[in-house]
């Protein structure tokens, strides 16, 4: 029998408690996600005081969006196994000492290396923040929010790069967009240390290091491969030796989880639609929006011919476009249901980076930066809750962390390549010119590529994402949820659904 009674309200202390971990969570989510776009803002100082070449730049970027890409998964694993809390300190205390040496680098090898180690830190730090907060907020209306929170925060760290990374390298240095993180990751380290209780799955299996070795190093090789045809053509050596040998490495690492008594991505979790459609649908998300900020602040400073600081403050409307998105995605979602929420979201940025690809060379703030850029990012914030409740729907307690891991290894693998293709894409329409037409030219050929990949993502999240239905009221009959810990339904017949034990 289902119990209609009121439920007891949690003790004050309980409470405070829950949302302590929340907020631990979230900051810890928030830091991973900064660290994807601050330093944009401060490539150029970085090229000038550590002699960078322009590739050299890109790997400022890559670095980090890889390793955090190709090791998530080996995180979400070792949450599972070794403990919610464990995983959290030992992410966040990596993140700290990489981000601390990062900010020392006296070589570009230096920074490229701290930067790789920033994303492995973040690799193990993120999928614990989702599952200690899924398992320290009961199912429901108040998880639903959580999570809103979570995406929310995470959305905002992407955003407030731009603007955090400006006033710090025109403030300070371009160190500090590094250094920022040491004195905020010791002090959630010595909260977590206190709050956080700990959790695991029970699963005592070792962890599959080969695949999470083999995913990263497919993954750079491939976009190291696409990021040489700038230079050397898609048919050079150069080219065709890292690019395929990348692929090559993909397609062993798929072997070897099919094969593997204790895989690092079992592909039975791929059966399930809502687990499979989501994940897709995120890469195709995060290949099409990730890029936006690099663009959009290269852009500003050498096109319109901002300052750093200015350069981040203009894009604050959509950094503010991508938080309220993702905020107000829960209680739209109640209404409508994850999918139409998902495909809506993706067409708003579609039309956001079609609107951005007319950009000229003496462009208005308010056209060429500011409301195409509103639009981008509030249609990225509707679509990514929707597609992250979905992809952890029906997740077993033992998968909790590698469901979660699997959401943002999918959205930060999908940037990590898209940010490769588009900006090849933009350097063969630059053709090696240093002239701001060129340049504008090749940016809009970039915005113009994003707003055809989300458009043919919309078709497909509207052909392949599980539709949604409504419990009836007094109904006894279970019904699978396509928010899964975060509630909401599908039309995916699951016989049984499980959220992550506390």
């Amino acid at each position: 029998m289902v119990d209609d009674s009121t439920p007891t309200r949690p003790p004050a202390r309980s409470r405070t408690r829950t949302w302590a971990v929340v907020a631990a969570a979230c900051t810890g989510q928030f830091l991973v996600v900064l660290d994807v776009s601050v330093v944009n803002v401060a490539l150029p100082s970085m090229r000038t005081d550590l002699g960078l070449s322009a590739p050299g730049l890109q790997w400022v970027v890559n670095a980090y969006s890889i390793a955090f890409a190709g090791f998530m998964l080996l995180g979400g694993r070792a949450a599972d196994i070794y403990g919610r809390k464990r995983m959290f300190l030992t992410g966040l205390g990596l993140f700290t000492a990489a981000s601390l040496a990062g900010g020392f680098a006296q070589e570009g090898w230096q920074l490229l290396a701290a930067r790789a180690g920033q994303g492995l830190g973040a690799a193990v730090l993120s999928p614990a923040t989702l599952t200690i907060l899924t398992a320290a907020v009961p199912e429901g209306p108040a998880r639903t929010r959580a999570i809103g929170t979570w995406m929310a925060v995470g959305a905002g760290g992407g955003a407030a790069g731009g603007l955090i990374g400006g006033v710090l390298t025109d403030t300070l240095s371009w160190r500090w967009v590094l250094l920022v993180n040491v004195p905020i990751g010791v002090l959630v380290i010595a909260g977590a240390a206190v709050w956080l209780a700990e959790g695991r799955a029970g699963d005592r299996r070792r962890v599959d290091l080969l695949g999470a070795v083999l995913v990263t190093a497919g993954l750079a090789a491939t976009a190291y491969g696409i990021v040489q045809t700038e230079a050397s053509g898609w048919t050079s050596a150069a080219t065709l030796v890292p690019l395929l040998g990348g692929l090559a490495l993909l397609g062993i690492f798929v072997l070897v989880e099919s094969r593997a008594a204790a895989p690092l991505m079992p592909l039975r979790v791929l059966g399930v639609r809502a687990v499979s459609a989501a994940n897709v649908s995120m890469l195709l998300l995060g290949s099409a929006t990730f890029c936006m900020w690099y663009f959009m602040t290269v852009y500003a400073q050498n096109v319109l011919g901002y300052t750093p600081l200015e350069a981040g403050f203009a894009l604050v409307p959509s950094s503010a476009a991508v938080f309220i998105g993702a905020k107000a995605a829960p209680s739209i979602m109640a209404r409508t249901g994850a999918k139409p929420l998902a495909v809506a979201g993706a067409l708003v940025a579609a039309a956001g980076f079609g609107w951005q690809s007319t950009m000229g060379v003496d462009g208005s703030y308010l056209t060429s930066v500011c409301l195409p850029g509103v639009l981008m990012m509030a249609g990225a914030g509707l679509a990514s809750t929707p597609l992250a409740t979905l992809a952890t729907s029906g997740a077993a307690p033992g998968d909790a962390g590698l469901v979660s891991g699997l959401v943002n290894t999918s959205r930060t693998m999908g940037g990590a390549l898209g940010l490769a293709v588009l900006s090849t894409v933009a350097a063969a329409r630059t053709a090696g010119s240093t002239g701001t037409a060129e340049i504008t030219a090749g940016y809009a050929l970039a915005f113009r590529t994003s707003a055809v990949v989300l458009v043919a993502g919309a078709v497909m999240m509207l052909l392949w994402l599980p539709g949604s239905r409504t419990k009836k009221r007094g109904s006894g009959r279970p019904v699978a949820r396509a928010e899964g810990p975060a509630g909401g339904s599908t039309d995916e017949p699951a016989p049984a659904l499980h959220s992550p034990e506390a």
